[in-house]
This record gives structure tokens, C-alpha cells and sequence, in this order.
């Protein structure tokens, strides 16, 4: 199974991104899968998560905010990130319940 994830960059704060993550070599229409996060110092925390049937839940921090959602058909896991703040800046990972991705850096600018 291989996860990769694209679509990290440099924002101002408010702006706007939209991450996406490619799964190859599993059965992904059956698979949970996540976004995490890792700032420096800090521990990899849970962004977002969505199940096999597209129920989903966030972490507080950014409710209102990223929503993730899922392309079966593209076996693609999208992350759209709105109203960026600069403790946003991290790390981002997706993965599914046996692998991750490689990560993708995400700053956000003041």
C-alpha cells in the first residue's frame, strides 16, 4: 500500500489550501482513512477522519473550518483547508488504519 500525499505549500493567514492523498494497492472504498498532523516540538496529532461510508469527525481546532472527504473512484482522500491560521503550520499526513504517507508541509504565514 502506498499513500501520497500533494498539495502543501506556503499561505498567508485566512487563505486557503486543498490536500490530497492518492492510495494505490489496497481496497480503498473499504478503508477508514485520516489526516494528521505534525508541528515541530510537538506530538502527531489527528486532524480529520472519515470512514468507508463518509461519516466524519475533526478535531476541535479546526471545526468550522477543514472539511476532509474521500473520491472512491480516484482512490483519493482530499483535505480542504479554509480560514488558515499560523498554528496550522505543520506537518500533514494522511493515512489509513496500516500506513502512512510521506507528509506534506503546510505554513502558514501571519
Amino acid at each position: 500500500v502506498q499513500l501520497v500525499e500533494s498539495g502543501g505549500g506556503l499561505v498567508q493567514a485566512g487563505g486557503s489550501l486543498r490536500l490530497s492523498c492518492a492510495a494505490s494497492g489496497s481496497i480503498f472504498s473499504l478503508t477508514a482513512m485520516g489526516w494528521y498532523r505534525q508541528a515541530p516540538g510537538k506530538q502527531r496529532e489527528l486532524v480529520a477522519h472519515i470512514t468507508s461510508g463518509g461519516s466524519t469527525n475533526y478535531a476541535d481546532s479546526v471545526k468550522g473550518r477543514f472539511t476532509i472527504s474521500r473520491d472512491n473512484a480516484k482512490n483519493t482522500v482530499y483535505l480542504q483547508m479554509n480560514s488558515l491560521k499560523p498554528g496550522d503550520t505543520a506537518v500533514y499526513y494522511c493515512a489509513d488504519p496500516e500506513h502512512w504517507g510521506q507528509g506534506t508541509q503546510v505554513t502558514v504565514s501571519s
